[in-house]
């Protein structure tokens, strides 16, 4: 069945309209303009994603069991995948009616993305680019596609994919994954991507069971899906460019980078396996060349000219032209993240570079990176959503630009396990003045690296640390995080920075922390 097999005045009733795909499918179907009715066991009040629907008043929604009239004159039905797979009394009663059933792959099958769809992978800074691009399109009078679903960061199941069918102008997606092979072929395909975007490639998500190179390779399955599309990728990323050229890509590759050096020398491991030196300009990326002849050159978009603030650079294009730009935000990672926002906004989508270089100036940045939240005993509180080794580093550099004393309370508990527990603390005590642990993973590390006799002048434990385990990407507990906390705010300091998702989703009782310490 194709979408012109579907009648102009077809009816669809949706179940699950409370749940992610049914509001989803409801509101693509509604955007084609056809009769949608839709139908939750939820009540109005406990539907999770109602606020979604307020702009669709097309759609009739029923609360409670499925009513009869939906068997009367039903086109197709909607039905969640459990339904189906346990063979329910509702799925038994609509075969038994005769009517069409209708999962997310026929959606997918059925309406495919009419506008761009724009891809944005990599280890860090994909949520800054993805929604500094969505605010320079906005204000150049596109309306970006949004899943709109309340708490949900989109970046999971089939919301990319559907996100992608609704109405708009552009779609822009964070397709990130955690590491395992296939997970963003599965993420992204349906997805239809145009355009990819790749940041950075740096060790991120890794078990005992996988590698850096088994990571980065999931990375580069975004350049296979998009074989004769248009890539955008960071040209100083030696792991970056030695897939493209390992996959043997073909298609258009605009690569960006930025005229900087820090003056400090690591080793990566390149895609053949050998270790690359690089020259860096933040974290495992910059100036390189490894023996197998993968070897840097000058990107087509660089940015030079960076003032000391890191927040105004002049970008020279392809045809060696120059634009200055100013941000809203600061920092030589968030220069990395402004460049492919202003290739993609300009070749992409046609805006110009003189609206681009207005547009870029208001944004200033995303909740939960390097976001000050409050003052405390004298001391700036950030938080920031860092939770690897290459983003610890990244902040904590930036961060040392700006303040004399920085403390680091650390709360998380690494994908890696206790290895990158391990990289995460070694990592934020040669950056940070002070280190409190702040999780259970990074609290037992942080004995440990005492006992051996290492950053004891850095590592400073807190009076006690709570029971309480690892949930999901979350690394501790709310008790846990204010026992980090607490103990940073009796320290000498001028800034408390908090890093890790749950810094990020506790900052509210951080800032009533302040409430507390004032009685």
């Amino acid at each position: 069945m194709q979408t012109n097999d579907i009648k102009d005045d077809a009816i669809f009733s949706v179940v699950g309209v409370c749940g992610i795909n049914g509001n989803l499918i409801a509101r693509i179907l509604a955007d084609h303009s056809y009769t949608v009715r839709a139908n939750d066991l939820a009540d109005e009040d406990t539907c999770r994603f109602k606020n979604s629907l307020k702009d669709y008043p097309q759609i009739k929604v029923y609360h409670g069991e499925v009513p009869e009239s939906f068997f009367e004159d039903t086109d197709y039905f909607i039905l969640p995948k459990a339904l189906i797979d346990n063979n329910s009394q509702l799925y038994q009663k609509v075969l038994k009616h005769n009517i069409e059933i209708l999962t997310v792959e026929d959606i997918f099958r059925l309406f495919e993305p009419t506008h761009p769809v724009i891809c944005i992978t990599g280890t860090n800074g994909k949520t800054t680019t993805t929604n500094l691009l969505k605010h320079i399109v906005r204000l150049s009078g596109f309306n970006p596609c949004e899943h709109n679903l309340d708490g949900m960061q989109g970046n999971a199941g089939d919301i990319p994919a559907l996100q992608s069918r609704l109405n708009g102008d552009v779609n822009i997606l964070e397709t990130g994954t955690f590491g395992y092979k296939g997970s963003l072929t599965k993420l992204a395909k349906d997805c239809h991507p145009d355009v990819g975007i790749i940041t950075n490639i740096t060790p991120d998500h890794l078990n005992e069971d996988s590698s850096f190179l088994d990571y980065a390779r999931v990375k580069g399955e975004l350049i296979e899906l998009l074989e004769n599309k248009m890539l955008i990728v960071n040209g100083d990323d030696p792991v970056i460019m030695g897939l493209i050229d390992k996959l043997g890509y073909n298609g258009e590759v605009i690569s960006f980078g930025v005229d900087y050096n820090t003056g400090n020398v690591s080793d990566k491991t390149c895609v053949c396996g050998r270790s690359t030196r690089i020259q860096e300009s933040i974290s495992g990326v910059g100036i390189y060349e490894c023996s197998c002849g993968i070897k840097y050159s000058k990107p087509d978009y660089l940015a030079c000219n960076i003032n000391q603030t890191h927040d105004t650079f002049t970008l020279r294009t392809p045809t060696d032209e120059f634009y200055q730009f100013h941000l809203g935000i600061t920092g030589i990672h968030n220069i990395y993240n402004s460049i492919p926002t202003i290739i993609v906004a300009n070749k992409v989508l046609g805006i110009s570079f003189e609206d681009i270089q207005t547009n870029i100036t208001t944004f200033t940045g995303v909740s939960g990176r390097m976001e000050k939240i409050t003052s405390i005993n004298g001391k700036d509180v950030m938080v920031d959503y860092a939770h690897n080794p290459a983003g610890i580093e990244t902040v904590l550099k930036e961060l040392k630009h700006a303040y004399s004393k920085v403390i680091n309370v650390i709360t998380t508990s690494s994908e890696s396990g206790l290895q990158g527990d391990e990289e995460i603390l070694n990592c934020a005590c040669k950056y940070a003045d002070i280190v409190i642990p702040a999780s259970k993973n990074s609290y037992e590390c942080s004995k440990l690296t005492i006992q051996n006799g290492n950053f004891t002048d850095k590592i400073v434990l807190p009076d006690s640390m709570p029971e309480g385990h690892k949930d999901g990407t979350l690394g501790a507990t709310l008790n846990q995080v204010l026992a980090g906390f607490n103990k940073a705010i009796t320290l000498d300091a001028d800034l408390i920075v908090c890093t890790g998702e749950a810094a990020f989703k506790y900052k509210d009782d951080l800032v009533r922390c302040k409430i507390s310490s004032k009685k």
